[in-house]
């Protein structure tokens, strides 16, 4: 039987894939503009390549194409972050209202499983690799719950989240690595198990996920009212802790 052999990756998909790591790992800011002219000598391709990759990122909702001004990355304001992380907090809460005291063996493995993923990444990966894996923990927590509902409509926000832990690993970078990161979650995981309510809504206050509010924040655009009160709320919180 003749063993068919696989095609190598197009050069589109090669800086796809770059570029969708560069972003996540937060080197870029939500909303800035990305020149083509640059990116072609960064990563040594030519136009038609890049543009495809750009398309295909496109897709993803990483990347938005702006009518006479190119390509930029996904536009988030001050208010979008207040609606994703006010929402991700009340999807995760619920989930965990719904699982406890119950914890179905399969569904913790799937939580396992990915915290060994986030693992590998700390020896040998990258910080975008590290966000899209730290997404994929925290689908699997909500997924505790087996509320399918709950699960899309967390999963709706995946590249809305991703921007935002890509924004706060990279607040947090002089004070945690990849090991770091990984510890994190793993205490979380073991604060479930433990099943006391109480601890784990403790954990997940102090999980670390908002250090991006602190300032970096401060760069994105769309304030309003309730962004503001929210972001005071939180800021005074963060800094009782700390």
């Amino acid at each position: 039987m003749v063993t068919l052999i696989a095609s190598q990756p197009s050069l589109a998909t090669l800086a796809r894939q770059a570029l969708e790591g560069t972003i996540l790992a937060g080197n870029y800011m939500p909303g800035e503009r990305l020149v083509e002219e640059r990116l072609c000598e960064e990563l040594g391709i030519s136009r038609p390549p890049l543009r495809e990759a750009l398309k295909e990122l496109a897709h993803t909702g990483l990347v938005e194409h702006v009518p006479r001004k190119g390509v930029r990355i996904m536009s988030i304001s001050q208010h979008d972050v207040f609606e994703i992380a006010t929402l991700r907090r009340e999807l995760e809460r619920m989930a965990m209202s719904l699982t406890l005291p119950e914890l179905a063996p399969d569904r913790v493995e799937r939580c396992r499983e990915t915290l060994r993923t986030m693992e590998e990444i700390a020896e040998s990966g990258t910080e975008g690799d590290m966000v899209a894996a730290g997404f994929e923990f925290h689908y699997a927590v909500v997924g505790l719950a087996g509320h399918a509902r709950i699960e899309s409509t967390y999963r709706a926000m995946a590249m809305q989240l991703q921007m935002c832990m890509a924004m706060n690993n990279q607040a947090r970078r002089e004070i945690e690595d990849l090991d770091g990161n990984v510890a994190r979650h793993a205490r979380m995981l073991d604060v479930i198990l433990r099943r006391d309510p109480d601890e784990i809504e403790r954990e997940f206050d102090d999980h670390g996920n908002l250090s991006f509010l602190v300032d970096t924040v401060d760069q994105l655009d769309g304030a309003t009212p309730e962004s503001d009160r929210w972001l005071e709320e939180v800021r005074a919180s963060l800094s009782a802790t700390n």
